[in-house]
């Protein structure tokens, strides 16, 4: 019995001796540290990996996640400059950089963070109308997290983003505003369908224009070539008569040379001069020039009868008596 009772309080010492080396070894995880106090009293900041701790005497506070994080509130009223009130709901992004200020200097830092803002978005929208609210989402997020960052430094809290994720005006602000946009797209719609009539009426006057242009240049070469063609005809058929008129003179003149040469007597000239007056009565002249001399005229007559006997007569026959 006795031998029993010793084997287990031995197992109840072992069991115990286990529990206490559990529980005096701790692991810290990445990205986070421990908050050791000793006797409740702040000991020191426990690093990642494995921690050593004395038993009884060393307790861990809290452990406290160093990664960025993420948080929503629920959705503010606030009054703007023309009194309007509307709903708007953040999102937070902050990291704790001191674990221990996160630990001492704050009892609940997510609920302070929460008020913060909202007294901080109420005092920053109060100066703004309405339409300034809704189109200055920048400015009021720049303004929230400097505010917030500023406030939240001494609690070993960085804010590194604020974003306003909705701005809920009331539904008659809503439907105004819904009325006041389609009226600025049919604005915007009508104004763009006028430049574009605008622009192509401006395109088809400068093709008309353009066409006529090149349509008067055309005629205007037309006319150019037309006149430099009827000129080129006058000047080849000027030419062309005046080397007739010329070659006409010179077989004339050739004619005169060869009568000469020939040693032509007073009867071939007196029928060359009939023939010339001839040509003159078959003329459309409605004036024919006689010579004055009628004398000379007759002789004319006499040679050009003289000569057409010699050149009728046979030789060898003798002329029929008169």
């Amino acid at each position: 019995m006795d031998s029993i009772l010793t084997v287990f309080v031995n197992v109840i010492l072992v069991l115990f001796v286990i529990l206490i080396a559990y529980s005096s070894i701790k692991i810290i995880r990445q990205a986070s540290v421990g908050i050791v106090e000793r006797l409740g009293k702040y000991h020191k900041s426990a690093e990642q990996g494995i921690n050593m701790l004395i038993p009884f005497v060393d307790t861990f506070r809290s452990i406290v996640d160093l990664r960025e994080q993420v948080v929503s509130f629920a959705p503010q009223p606030v009054i703007t400059k023309d009194n309007v009130t509307m709903m708007i709901d953040t999102v937070i992004y902050y990291q704790v950089t001191d674990a221990f200020r996160f630990v001492y200097e704050i009892q609940n830092p997510i609920f302070a963070i929460d008020n913060l803002t909202a007294t901080t978005l109420r005092n920053i929208v109060g100066d703004l109308e309405l339409d300034e609210t809704l189109t200055s989402r920048d400015l009021v997020n720049t303004k929230l997290r400097a505010i917030l960052d500023e406030a939240t430094d001494k609690w070993g809290i960085k804010v590194n983003r604020v974003e306003l994720k909705n701005i809920l005006p009331p539904e008659d602000i809503q439907t105004a505003m819904e009325k006041q946009m389609r009226a600025e797209r049919e604005k915007r719609q009508a104004i763009l369908l006028a430049e574009g009539q605008k622009t192509a009426a401006i395109l088809e006057a400068e093709g008309l224009k353009q066409a006529n242009i090149l349509n008067a240049e055309g005629i205007k070469e037309a006319n150019i070539r037309q006149a430099e063609g009827t000129r080129q005809a006058k000047i080849l058929e000027a030419e062309g008569d005046a080397q007739a008129i010329i070659n006409v003179q010179r077989a004339f003149a050739d004619s005169l040379v060869m009568l000469r040469e020939a040693e032509s007597d007073d009867k071939v000239i007196a029928l060359k001069s009939l023939e010339a007056i001839k040509a003159l009565g078959e003329g459309q002249a409605t004036k024919l020039i006689i010579p004055s001399d009628l004398a000379g005229l007759g002789g004319v007559f006499a040679a050009l009868k003289e000569a057409t006997g010699s050149i009728g007569s046979i030789p060898g026959e003798s002329a029929a008596p008169k």
